[in-house]
């Protein structure tokens, strides 16, 4: 099929392509990483224009201009993922939150609980055949384009070309714009003392052969600082950053010893540095997927020895894991940490891992608690936690009673707050 004629007839400048852009629309954006701030520009420079325009995405890694005072009535923004550019917003009531499951994304728009008006992409040059790859953000932006009314497509040569069930032809795109951005990039973060603790507790728990699920952030690279000397471990997440690459190089991950998708890392989308993106150019170890088939907690499970790593703000002494909110304050969301908390529980020989400080606000607030604070919600059931690491140990919930979990969480509670946790469990719950 001679695709070149239709691709260059869709060619217009990014001006033009948001003009299909009507008020009332429902607009989402590739996830993270992956947004095109050439189309997102133009967007928000029609605001004076338009009103009621809803931006639906998760993690924002641009500006998000339009979550601004001054784009009230032009633009709202419907996050499923609250960051730090948009988190003042939704907590001041300019921007709202939809709390849902990361793999259940992709249905909420097929369904029509949030039907798609109009899908904004940034995707790779198209190849010999006229395909396009979506590159960092498959997510839940391919199952979106598929069903959006209008697909506006940002063609970056910059863009890696990611393999898996990532792409779109050219004939499936209503407009194309040709850019040349540089992929926002997320540096590698420092890692502190009590990070490096925790991590090497959570690679205690790490067998050779394992599968990995582990995001980004301090944690999670202080966690891959100790699995070198490990072996054959396996890569089935929904993101990876830099460290990973370098294991990779190490040949400490092989993926050999996956039972499922042998010799591939599986994930949906990556947010790091150009180190990153070009380690997965073209390249067949790394297969990207929509969230909706990597985050499936039944798909999850098919890995054996699967060790599913979160993080957590907060948990209370029966194991309730508060990941999403500090108080009535919506600080991030439930992303996918209950998908992979559920598969690896499933998984055979699989852990479940949730790590974190044992103190915030510079040892002023023991992170560990008698109850979870006022407002704040559990994002994963003490039903499901496993294990609970901090820089003083980790302790495995399966199996115990409210008794045991609350003696053993106290254990790995900083010393400074244990008195103080023992006397208040023994007064709230006769432990």
């Amino acid at each position: 099929m001679n695709w070149q004629p239709v691709y260059h007839s869709k060619l217009v400048s990014a001006e033009e392509a948001v003009r299909l852009v009507k008020s009332g629309d429902r607009v989402v954006f590739s996830h993270a990483c992956g947004e095109s701030p050439t189309l997102s520009a133009a967007l928000v420079a029609r605001a004076p224009e338009l009103e009621n325009v809803e931006i639906v995405h998760l993690v924002p890694m641009d500006k998000a201009a339009y979550c601004a005072e001054e784009m009230k009535g032009s633009f709202t923004h419907n996050s499923l993922f609250a960051g730090s550019t948009t988190r003042g917003a939704i907590n001041a009531g300019r921007a709202d939150f939809t709390p849902c499951f990361f793999h259940e994304v992709p249905r909420l728009f097929r369904s029509g609980y949030l039907p798609v008006d109009v899908a904004m992409i940034q995707v790779s040059s198209p190849d010999e055949h006229g395909f396009c790859s979506f590159g960092v953000s498959v997510d839940y932006i391919k199952p979106a384009a598929s069903c959006a009314k209008v697909v506006i497509a940002a063609v970056n040569p910059n863009m890696p070309r990611t393999l898996g069930d990532s792409f779109i032809h050219v004939n499936e795109i209503t407009s194309i714009v040709e850019t040349s951005d540089k992929l926002i990039e997320l540096p590698r973060p420092k890692i502190t003392a009590v990070e490096e603790a925790i991590g090497e507790h959570v690679a205690s728990l790490v067998e050779n052969g394992s599968t990995l699920q582990i995001g980004i952030g301090a944690i999670p690279e202080a966690v891959l600082l100790f699995l070198k000397e490990k072996k054959d471990l396996g890569i089935h997440t929904e993101m990876f950053s830099d460290g990973v690459v370098e294991l990779v190089e190490a040949g400490v991950i092989t993926n050999k010893a996956k039972n499922y998708h042998p010799g591939k890392m599986l994930c949906n989308f990556l947010m790091g540095t150009r180190k990153l993106y070009d380690f997965v150019d073209n390249n067949p170890m790394v297969e990207m997927h929509p969230v909706d088939y990597t985050n499936d907690p039944f798909i999850i499970s098919r890995n054996d020895r699967m060790i599913a790593i979160n993080s957590a703000l907060q948990v209370d002494l029966t194991g309730q894991v508060c990941a999403d909110t500090i108080g009535y304050r919506q600080y991030s969301g439930v992303g996918g940490q209950v998908d992979f908390v559920r598969g690896a529980s499933r998984s055979q020989g699989g852990k479940a891992v949730i790590a974190l400080p044992s103190t915030a606000s510079g040892g002023s607030i023991s992170r560990l608690a008698v109850r979870l604070d006022e407002g704040a919600v559990a994002t994963t059931s003490r039903n499901d936690v496993h294990y609970v690491v901090t820089e003083y140990g980790a302790v495995d919930l399966r199996g115990k009673t409210l008794r045991e979990r609350a003696k053993a969480l106290i254990s790995i509670a900083h010393p400074d707050y244990q008195a103080e946790l023992k006397k208040e469990a023994a007064r709230c719950r006769n432990i």
